[in-house]
């Protein structure tokens, strides 16, 4: 998109920002970017008042459009679908604060932990693009009501239910801080590294759950895994595959849209890698679910493995 006028370079990032929380999916967020550009581009642009909310609300029809068409691609899609992980590298490994990364700001501001970009998903479109512009990025409801083709009465009633969704659903509790993320994902790393069951009970509560998507492409449960007994089995002898079958194992710790994750990279015997994320929803010292996205096309900007970042079980490097 070289070239665009800087009115709109204003306000990319955060129209990148409002399309992925919307699809999650950064690929996507791009596409609608730039069909938003084109869009501004062909516009009376004179009798265009307040450019953010006119691109805004833009950038919102064209998501609205894409959530109503992607029920069909999502009920052909094979096992679970997840959001593509915003990661970022610590400042260090030590620090639980990202690296600064200028070329990487785009849909990093008004951030939604990984977790509740799931419990997303579960919400139809209208909900979704209500919740998302009002909770997330404080639209007005006579603005969403234009997005939404409907009142700004039944605008505000589809953000309170998407709300009550997102608040009393079934949906894993996430509420740690960074401190409490970090006691309890070295914990779960140490005692996955070993294959301690015992350890991975410790930290995982009892009704926890491991979702992975690997897109049909990857080695990913098709159905979730659930119960603490079942979810540390399944773990530990993953851990315990790959630290004895694989060439070399980088684990580092990162922030995954936010909140502290795990970035992994696998060398495996033929030569190829096997690169994923696992990210953490935890609540009252204890995980309740795992998201684990290995799906290749939604891991397109991860980092190269370093060395110096990687993790070990000592804690020292």
């Amino acid at each position: 998109m070289t070239g665009e006028p800087e009115p709109f370079e204003q306000h990319r990032d955060h129209l990148l920002a409002v399309a992925y929380r919307m699809l999650g999916s950064r690929a996507d967020a791009e596409d609608v970017v730039q069909e938003t550009w084109l869009r501004w581009r062909a516009a009376d642009q004179p009798e265009i008042r307040d450019l953010r909310a006119w691109l805004t609300t833009v950038t919102a029809r064209i998501c609205l459009d894409q959530l109503r068409s992607a029920r069909l691609r999502r009920e052909a899609y094979v096992g679970q679908w997840l959001p593509e992980p915003l990661v970022d590298r610590l400042a260090s490994p030590d620090s639980d604060g990202p690296a600064a990364d200028p070329a990487d700001r785009a849909a990093r501001t008004d951030r939604v932990g990984y977790a509740l970009q799931v419990v997303l998903e579960r919400l139809g479109p209208e909900q979704r693009v209500a919740f998302v512009l009002h909770d997330v990025f404080a639209v007005p409801f006579p603005e969403i009501a234009s997005v939404l083709g409907t009142t700004p009465a039944a605008a505000r009633q589809l953000a309170s239910r998407a709300r009550r969704a997102v608040r009393t659903g079934d949906a894993p509790r996430h509420t740690a801080d960074p401190a409490e993320q970090r006691r309890v994902v070295t914990a779960f790393l140490a005692a996955a590294h070993t294959g301690d069951i015992d350890g991975l009970l410790a930290v995982l509560a009892p009704d926890a759950v491991t979702v992975g998507d690997g897109g049909g492409v990857a080695p990913a449960t098709r159905r979730p895994v659930t119960g603490s007994v079942p979810v540390a089995r399944f773990l530990a002898g993953l851990f315990r595959r790959y630290r004895h079958e694989a060439e070399s194992l980088h684990v580092e710790l990162v922030r995954i849209n936010g909140d502290l994750g795990l970035f992994i990279d696998i060398l495996l015997p033929d030569g190829d890698h096997l690169r994923g994320t696992l990210a953490f929803a935890i609540s009252g010292g204890r995980i309740t679910a795992i998201y684990s996205q290995v799906n290749p096309a939604k891991l397109a900007r991860l980092p190269a493995p370093d060395p110096a970042r990687a993790w070990t079980p000592s804690g020292t490097r």
